[in-house]
């Protein structure tokens, strides 16, 4: 089960998962599994050497591609919290601001894995519910699904 709104340059996604978030937590610190969340189209490349785990104002720097326009994107650790949040923002990239909050809130089944974004596109409202919000809503109902598939 999941829920995903998008509206106004905010993204809610809120998955419920079987496991505890200390497991679902050290997946989501190991930057290599980004790629298992990432759907195949955007063609997601990580360009970074990484560290065994993330930490505290780590830089990790990729490549996707979106229309077939390659993009490079460099992300930044702004907060660490482990086993109940973290938060990167894009540094560079293709958004005027991108700042994604990744939540993890034990429950009696295990626990809701929450993104919160906070986003503003280059030339405003037009271009964000023309392209931008489409494309969002099918990479974050991907990544729904795949949490699903790997901890229920």
């Amino acid at each position: 089960m999941f829920e995903l709104k998008i509206d106004r340059g905010e993204i809610y996604c809120s998955v419920q998962l079987y496991k505890k978030s200390d497991e679902v937590f050290d997946f989501f610190s190991n930057a290599n599994n980004l790629e298992i969340l990432t759907p195949s189209f955007l063609k997601f490349k990580i360009l970074s050497e990484l560290p065994e785990k993330i930490k505290l104002n780590d830089k990790i720097d990729y490549r996707l591609s979106l229309r077939n326009i390659p993009i490079k994107w460099r992300s930044e650790i702004t907060a660490w919290e482990p086993h109940n949040r973290f938060v990167d923002e894009q540094v560079l990239g293709p958004y005027r601001k991108w700042v994604h909050e990744h939540l993890f809130v034990d429950n009696e089944e295990g626990c809701l894995a929450i993104d919160k974004v906070k986003y503003q596109v280059w030339f405003g409202f037009i271009v964000d519910k023309l392209f931008v919000k489409k494309e969002l809503e099918r990479i974050f109902s991907f990544r729904s699904k795949k949490l699903i598939d790997l901890f229920n």
